[in-house]
Order: structure tokens, then sequence, then C-alpha cells
């Protein structure tokens, strides 16, 4: 029988949120620090989400092409127990962090064609986990707009870290993706919003319930 995957429900900026998350039995929570994103949260405000959180599920902040200074600030605030970079952070950006923070870090890898997935070599050895994430279109976002990669493409992938999948997931297609591809971890932010950057408390109870029941 697989194992059940790691949930994280990114994109928390609300009590309501936090507490539908943890009531749902998600196991990371994501509170985004890059401020162009609908789910923005202040550090103080990110500060007061950490604390509800902690003991309840891992606390991952998500960072786009941040300097130090800023990840410091954040951490100063907001106690976090990883950080997750979404930006064009090189394998030499993230060791650094990781070594400078004393915080496993993530990396986002954005996939639309099988050689992307080969990028996934140069972070062995820097990142502590990969996420997998659709690459969304030159000038937008650079994730939760609700867009999936063809998980054909990991078909016969062997992964050199431990890794999880995002990208277009919701309590729809979950279930699917982590048949499909056995992803270890899965992750969602639009698939369980009524809007942008609204949490609905029924969508992640659902998201949760569905990536558990493969």
């Amino acid at each position: 029988m697989m194992a059940r995957p790691a949930i994280k429900i990114c994109g928390i900026t609300t009590m309501p949120a936090l507490d539908a998350a943890i009531a749902a039995r998600a196991s990371h929570v994501g509170f985004n620090f890059y401020p162009p994103s609908p789910r923005y949260a202040a550090p103080a405000q990110a500060g007061e989400l950490s604390h509800r959180a902690e003991g309840h599920v891992t606390r991952v902040g998500v960072f786009v092409d941040a300097a130090d200074a800023l990840l410091a600030e954040v951490l100063a605030a907001a106690p976090l127990d990883a950080l997750q970079f979404h930006g064009s952070e090189s394998p030499e950006r993230v060791a650094q962090a990781r070594a400078q923070f004393g915080l496993p870090v993530w990396k986002v890898l954005s996939v639309s064609a099988r050689a992307d997935l080969a990028k996934a070599q140069d972070y062995a050895g820097a990142a502590d986990l990969l996420l997998l994430d659709a690459k969304t279109p030159k000038g937008t976002l650079p994730g939760g707009m609700g867009l999936s990669f063809d998980w054909n493409l990991l078909s016969g992938w062997k992964a050199p870290l431990p890794w999880g999948l995002a990208g277009g997931l919701s309590p729809r297609n979950v279930g699917d993706a982590v048949r499909q591809t056995g992803a270890p971890l899965v992750d969602t932010a639009s698939g369980v919003e009524s809007a942008p950057g609204i949490k609905d408390a029924d969508l992640i109870a659902a998201f949760c319930k569905a990536a558990r029941g493969t």
C-alpha cells in the first residue's frame, strides 16, 4: 500500500485558514513573503500565524529571489521550520542560505518538459527538498496560478533528493496525482481557495481527505 503523502497548504494569511489546515491534519503550511502575490503575508502578520501553528504543523516560508536581509527580517518576526525558494536561486545560493540560517531549504523546480527535471541533480547536496511546480508564463507570478504540468513526465524519473508535487492540485485531482506520480508530498494554494488568496475551509478539508485517500 502506498504511503500517505505529506500535505502542504500554501499561502495561509488568516487564523481561520490556519485553523482549517490544522483541523484537516495538513502536515505543512506555507507563508508567502513575495509582495506581488495575493497570498502575501507581512512578517508581523506571519509571526502571529507562526506562533499559533507551532507544534501543530511544519511552517514553511516562501521566498522569491530574496536577499539575506529579508530572510533575517522575516525570521526575526516569524519563526519558520523551512525556507522555500521559488525564484531563480542557484544551487550555490540555496546552499549558502541553508548554512547561514540553519534551516532546511526547499527549491522549487519549474517543469514543462522532461529536460527541466535534469536540473534536479544540480541541487543535490544543496537543497533538502525539491518541489516540482508547473512553469508559468513569463511576466506572471512564479506559482499559485492553478497550472499543472504533465505528470507523465515523471514516469521513470529517479529523484536525486526528497521531493514534492505542486501545480494546479485540487481536491478533484490530488488523488490521481498521488496515484500516478507517487509524490511523497503534495502542495496546494489556489486549489483550496474560493478567490485568489481566500482560503476555503471545506476545500482544505476535502483536499487533505482526497490526498490521504490514495
